[in-house]
């Protein structure tokens, strides 16, 4: 039995909007994105993928009544927020298309899946180091706390004093510290050193204003922030998604397992004896404290191991990430270890209900999973439940499982059948697992 402590759940900050209105207010940021995901899922055909295609983009901008840039833009927030997944050539309605007229929390979600990809919406400044544009990304944050919690507008020379202290931070973490006042450049000619050191001040808080008013015109340009002359105002919606956030990391701070400060493979097992509402709660506390892209990809290194009970859990986990892990679920459809479990996951993420999800497996697949699943059974599980995982395979009798589990090659089979025949009851049936696991040791039919 596990115990956790609990909270009340938080309310909004006074004067949040209810949801019902974020929703609309989210569906008005969005009308154009939808629009386009509608005429990109009933106009099937090459073109309609990404990038569009000049011919689909003149045919949308047409049918639309939009100018092609606002086609452009329309399409890819449309992809960013879920509203439409590409299948090769082809695009097709997301789930979250088919629930945006009922499904304020769809809605929501997938305005938030826009807000967290601003950078994408508004292309950085050209001639910027990609070093200095991500530094300013991960300086956000902080540039959003402050404008929620001032709870009304905010100058810009505050909010660029405010970027510079936390780009000043990261560079200090990472050991960057620029050259200034009390430092020389090495070998360097003393007029030289004293023109740069005089230079590089001026010239970072140009590149940091620079940066600021890229950020906020990206911020604004999802609905996230209204800008004004010389200052910036959270909109009702940006205002909560921050207090979202803000509110995600305080559970963090409360996981009782200290899982924020854990790897991805040590908060997957600090959660393997969790029930599913709790685990998801320490999920969504471990994410809160990473940036979408490295969690998935720490995520998806563990569930490349050896541990079959990570593995099953890393995918629980990306099924918090939601629409931000797709297109690296997808990628890993190619990898026999991983396709089982991807497949699964795009099943439910396309909408399907979680008990016919089984159906996009193949045979083959559908064995390799059980052996799989059998695997974090014997390494972590009780032997009773290693013999009534037998009930789960689609398999009809134990032979005919035992023929399709030694063709099906799952480096763990042996393993699994030795545990397997090790902890059933029936002595006939004990026997021929471990006949059948000799066979595969050997290599014999």
């Amino acid at each position: 039995m596990t115990t956790r402590r609990t909270r009340p759940a938080p309310r909004p900050p006074e004067g949040t909007p209810p949801r019902t209105e974020l929703a609309r207010q989210a569906r008005a940021v969005l009308a154009d994105a939808v629009c386009i995901a509608h005429w990109a899922a009933g106009t099937p055909g090459p073109g309609t993928a990404a990038p569009l295609a000049a011919h689909a983009l003149e045919r949308a901008a047409t049918a639309l009544e939009l100018s092609p840039a606002q086609v452009r833009a329309g399409w890819d927030r449309a992809r960013l927020a879920g509203l439409i997944e590409l299948h090769g050539d082809t695009a097709r309605p997301g789930w979250r298309l088919r629930a945006w007229d009922r499904d304020d929390s769809a809605v929501l979600r997938g305005w938030v899946a826009l807000f967290d990809a601003w950078s994408l919406v508004h292309a950085a400044p050209e001639g910027i180091e990609a070093g200095a544009v991500a530094e300013a990304v991960e300086a956000v944050p902080q540039v959003l706390s402050l404008l929620q919690l001032s709870a009304g507008p905010v100058t810009v020379p505050a909010l660029l004093d405010l970027l510079g202290q936390r780009v000043a931070e990261l560079q200090e973490e990472r050991c960057e510290v620029p050259l200034g006042p009390g430092r020389t450049a090495p070998a360097a000619p003393e007029t030289a050193a004293s023109a740069l050191s005089a230079a590089a001040p001026a010239r970072s808080a140009d590149l940091n204003a620079l940066l600021l008013d890229w950020a906020l015109e990206g911020l604004a340009a999802v609905g996230a922030l209204t800008l004004g002359q010389g200052h910036a105002t959270l909109t009702p919606l940006g205002n909560w998604a921050v207090w979202v956030k803000l509110e995600q990391i305080c559970v963090a701070a409360q996981s009782p397992a200290g899982n924020i400060e854990q790897s991805a493979a040590d908060m997957l097992l600090g959660c393997a004896r969790l029930t599913p509402g709790p685990a998801r709660d320490e999920y969504r506390a471990w994410l809160a404290a990473r940036t979408v892209g490295s969690a998935v990809a720490e995520l998806l290194a563990v569930a490349r191991g050896e541990d079959a009970l990570l593995r099953g859990l890393a995918f629980e986990a990306l099924r918090v990430v939601g629409a931000p892990a797709e297109p690296e679920v997808r990628a890993v459809l190619a990898e026999p270890s991983l396709r089982p479990y991807a497949l699964l996951w795009l099943a439910e993420y396309e909408g399907n209900d979680p008990d016919d999800a089984q159906d996009v497996l193949s045979r083959e697949e559908s064995t390799w999973l059980w052996v799989d699943t059998a695997a974090a059974v014997a390494d972590h599980g009780e032997t009773g439940l290693l013999v009534r995982h037998l009930d789960s395979a689609v398999q009809g009798t134990v032979p005919a499982l035992l023929d399709e589990v030694r063709a099906v090659g799952h480096p763990r089979t042996v393993q699994v059948l030795v545990a397997l025949a090790a902890a059933h009851p029936d002595p006939a049936l004990a026997k021929a697992v471990r006949r059948a696991a000799f066979q595969v040791h050997t290599g014999g039919a």
